[in-house]
């Protein structure tokens, strides 16, 4: 029995303490009480106080300080700063027998902000449920309702797809009930991920190592790229030569051409005596040969234009902050979340800058293409404002439910708020104006020449092209630029022209390139794999896992993640592989669609899994993971030191285990002379419990230790060691790491220029 229709969903009173046990099959079960309220019921002062106050909930409070100006003294509000209640952490949670019933608990840690919100909710008018416009936001403002007892069917729920103060009152204008099919979208994939980290990782803890994650996207992600290296190991390069030549007319009118036919056919050169061959022939002039005198073919000219990209998605606004910004995924939201929930921007107070910035769609409201249309002729000149304005189509799995990533208002330009944002979310703010504000501008003009020239039974080419209007690109190109391309002089078709030289190139066929983090969300989009929401999740997990390290921006599969995802394909092909993940997406898409059931697409799921791990948990073997040699030596047995993976990450070991059990921290220096004893440096370093710190590397002798970053440079006041801290918000702040100076209390921000 449910105290209020909320589906599919099962309360645990966690004030008392359960017994648990096995069941039959070896999974924990959850014994205790169930749906018994753990509060008493609530109930709304009557009659209010004379200053009762609507409350607005949203989930940060950045946000809720931004709202709460625009709203004035009518309203209250308060943020969740997330999820309230959720699967417990030590138990399953979810009722297999009963189809896939989630058992939810209040979360510990947030029982201070319950009462507060229940406390405010009985005094309080109106109550809008306002957490972010997707499906998580759907699910807090769901479960928001349960812990206030309000009934998810009537109208309480508000969107706010950008934060400003129009936006923000046009929303309350029109409260909804919570979209249920959304909630069960959401619960959908929580409950998926919980039966594979509850069920699947356990195995992996028993036949490869403690503290393994095998999580249903992030599995996919890392099969991907070992994939990719196993492409690239197994590649066999194949020679192949070019030749170029460099012709003269008799007016002095240089060309550059290269071999593009023989006999009417693509040249193919696999060797350098084919080359030499040609090359001799091509220089017939200069080798004493005879044949009809080289001359210009065909000389064609083409005007084209090509269209800006759209305005940026989630997926897109990632990859071009990895080539443009050198952002990590993760970052690059970070940021946009902060430009989302407002800053304060001196006269104008605490405002939104982007839109919402989880989207697949790259659609923009006509009031929007009209405000740019006008930006753009104002300041560029008419020549760069399209006939029509551009309308982009979105993909065909698009949810669309929010408008491209775009700015809030075209008066807040990138020079106006600059003084007021750090230097990062200024260079993100810049890209995502950039972007579309170049969405909506002229497309570039350009003539490409080719010229061809025929020698004999050879025919070479050569390309070329001019600006001829700048369009877009005089505000915004893509990371990925094109190459440069020579320009070709005014030549007629006839013209004879005379072999000057021969330059031979010798070439070998490239692998497949490794992923980077935005060819990989791009491979992952693609493919189907994942949402706007999951991209940095997923990106942030395999590297913490250890299942791949990043070299020079690419992504390398670790020997773990291999050994990993060797197992995952020999024993849950049928769910860890691309199609199946992807139809896995496209079945939650359909359960906010109302074209697909939440049991439905739970029990499709586990009619797969279920006989895979039957099967893997009778039959795989203990898997041990070799360590990589370190180049270290045990100081106590003078065995090689390697390097291996425990539930903290990486970690050195002693070769010679079990006979030595010798383990240290991997540390990394920082080049910094030691400030107590002057001899040694800084390292870093990661306690077994997994906290940074920074200490001596004379340790014991040098007992020195900071447990924040030092940088080279001693205080103005006392003259200790500096040491930097960083900020969510993206800014750095000096500390002094002498406890009594002044300069450990107040901090210096860094020079962000």
């Amino acid at each position: 029995m449910l105290e209020f229709p909320i589906k599919r969903s099962i309360t645990i009173d966690d004030t008392k303490k359960k017994s648990r046990k096995k069941s039959g099959d070896g999974k924990p079960v959850i014994t205790g009480s169930v749906n018994l309220p753990v509060r008493e019921p609530l109930k709304k002062l009557d009659p209010l106080p004379k200053n009762a106050k609507n409350l607005v909930i949203v989930e940060s409070p950045a946000k809720a300080r931004t709202i709460e100006k625009f709203l004035g003294k009518d309203y209250k509000v308060l943020a969740s700063r997330g999820h309230l209640r959720d699967l417990p952490r030590n138990q399953f949670g979810v009722d297999l027998q009963h189809d896939f019933a989630p058992v939810y608990i209040d979360m510990y840690d947030k029982r201070k902000i319950i009462d507060e919100l229940r406390d405010e909710f009985v005094r309080s008018k109106n109550i809008y449920l306002a957490t972010d416009p997707d499906r998580e936001g759907e699910a807090i403002s769901w479960h928001l309702a349960h812990i206030l007892e309000m009934n998810p069917e009537e109208p309480c729920r508000v969107m706010f797809h950008e934060i400003t103060k129009n936006a923000v009152n046009e929303g309350l204008k029109r409260p909804e009930p919570i979209d249920l099919k959304r909630v069960d979208a959401q619960q959908a994939r929580r409950i998926l991920d919980r039966i594979v980290g509850y069920q699947l990782s356990p195995l992996l803890w028993k036949k490869v190592c403690k503290g393994l994650s095998a999580g249903r996207v992030q599995s996919v992600a890392v099969r991907l790229i070992c994939e990719r290296e196993e492409e690239i190991a197994s590649f066999v390069p194949e020679e192949y030569w070019t030749l170029a030549a460099v012709y003269k007319a008799e007016d002095g009118t240089a060309l550059k051409a290269e071999l593009a036919k023989v006999n009417g056919k693509k040249a193919k050169l696999a060797a350098r005596e084919e080359a030499e061959v040609v090359q001799k022939a091509l220089e017939w002039e200069k080798n004493g040969l005879t044949q009809d005198a080289d001359r210009v073919t065909k000389v064609e000219k083409r005007k084209r234009k090509r269209m800006p990209q759209p305005p940026f998605t989630t997926s897109t606004m990632q990859q071009e902050s990895v080539g443009k910004l050198n952002f990590g995924a993760k970052k690059t939201m970070m940021l946009a979340q902060q430009l989302y929930e407002g800053l304060d921007i001196g006269d104008r107070g605490q405002v939104g800058l982007i839109t919402y910035m989880r989207t697949d769609s790259t659609r923009i409201n006509d009031d929007m293409i009209k405000s740019a249309r006008e930006y753009i002729g104002r300041t560029y000149g008419k020549e760069y404002v399209p006939a029509k304005a551009h309308v982009y189509k979105s993909k065909a799995s698009s949810q669309d439910a929010h408008e491209a990533v775009r700015p809030t208002s075209l008066e807040l330009m990138p020079q106006t708020v600059a003084p007021f944002l750090t230097r990062d979310q200024l260079r993100l703010y810049t890209l995502i104006w950039n972007r579309f504000l170049a969405s909506q501008m002229t497309p570039v003009e350009t003539e490409h020449v080719s010229v061809t020239v025929e020698s004999g039974i050879y025919e070479l080419k050569a390309a070329g092209y001019t600006v001829l209007f700048k369009g877009f690109t005089e505000l915004y190109e893509e990371a990925k630029k094109d190459n440069d391309a020579q320009v070709l002089p005014a030549i007629a078709e006839g013209t004879v022209v005379h072999n000057r030289g021969i330059e031979k190139t010798q070439h070998f066929t490239q692998p497949p390139p490794r992923y980077t983090e935005a060819s990989l969300i791009r491979t992952l989009e693609e493919k189907g794999i994942g949402r706007p929401s999951t991209y940095a999740p997923i990106m942030d997990t395999i590297k913490n896992r250890n299942y791949v390290e990043k070299k020079d921006k690419q992504f390398i599969p670790t020997e773990l993640g291999v050994i990993t995802v060797k197992l995952l394909k020999d024993y849950f092909e049928g769910i860890i592989n691309v199609d199946f993940t992807a139809h896995m997406e496209e079945a939650l898409d359909g359960i906010e669609q109302g074209s697909d059931t939440y049991t439905h697409v739970l029990h499709e799921f586990y009619d797969v899994f279920r006989p895979e791990l039957e099967h893997a948990e009778s039959s795989m073997e203990k898997v041990t993971v070799a360590g990589q040699d370190s180049g270290q030596v045990c100081e106590r047995c003078g065995a090689p030191m390697v390097y291996k993976f425990g539930r903290f990450g990486k970690f050195l070991a002693c070769s010679n285990f079990p006979e030595c059990r010798n383990t240290k921290a991997i540390v990394e220096d920082t080049g910094i002379t030691c400030p107590r004893c002057g001899e040694g440096h800084l390292i870093k370093r990661k306690s077994k419990r997994g906290r940074q710190f920074y200490g001596c590397d004379r340790y014991p002798e040098c007992d020195f230790v900071l447990w924040n970053e030092p940088v080279d440079k001693k205080c103005g006041l006392c003259g200790s060691i500096m040491t930097v801290k960083h900020y969510k918000n993206g800014q750095d702040k000096l500390f002094c790491s002498n406890a009594e100076c002044e300069n450990h209390k107040k901090g210096e921000t860094v020079n962000e220029d």
